[in-house]
């Protein structure tokens, strides 16, 4: 076993994880070919410092349960435990109509040039105004971003058209 080193947990953020263990980037890839995105340099200097474990099992479409102890165990930590994953809907709603979406903010570019999109998104958001609907495109699921829209009390709905292209829409609650 592995001493002095970081508790792997669902809160861990990826960068953390994998600058404490960079032997696990593979072991993470294997686990889930969609973490193959975690060898862009971008997307490591920006997603992967925010994203958490819960939040990767999200993107990546696995239990968090199964992910933690996953990697738990290539690290020689014991099992843990957990309740259940973070939920994301991806049922269309009775709020989403078409017409409202008023505004959108596809943020694949500003991921490409290394800019972290949650500021722009927030402050947009905050001035969404009643009954409109805000769109974000990515070339993945921004579980931070949606974690962090939620706790400022917007509704969401994920529509993931392919592999690389999700649509997520928000509006107040």
């Amino acid at each position: 076993m592995k001493t002095n080193k970081l508790i792997i947990s669902p809160k861990t953020k990826v960068a953390q994880l994998l600058e404490a263990y960079p032997e696990l980037e593979d072991v993470l890839i294997g686990f889930v070919p969609t973490f193959e995105k975690l060898k862009n340099p971008i997307l490591k200097k920006t997603v992967a410092k925010v994203a958490t474990l819960q939040q990767a099992a999200a993107i990546g479409h696995v239990k968090v349960e199964d992910l933690i102890n996953m990697l738990r165990k290539e690290v020689g930590q014991d099992t843990l435990y957990l309740d259940s994953n973070e939920e994301y809907n991806i049922v269309r709603p009775a709020w989403f109509n078409e017409d409202k979406v008023k505004h959108e903010l596809d943020v694949r570019e500003m991921l490409a040039a290394g800019e972290h999109p949650v500021n722009q998104v927030i402050s947009d958001l905050n001035s969404l105004p009643e009954n409109e609907i805000y769109l974000v495109v990515s070339s993945f699921l921004p579980a931070p971003l949606i974690d962090k829209a939620s706790s400022l009390k917007f509704k969401h709905w994920i529509h993931n058209e392919k592999d690389d292209l999700y649509r997520i829409y928000f509006t107040r609650e």
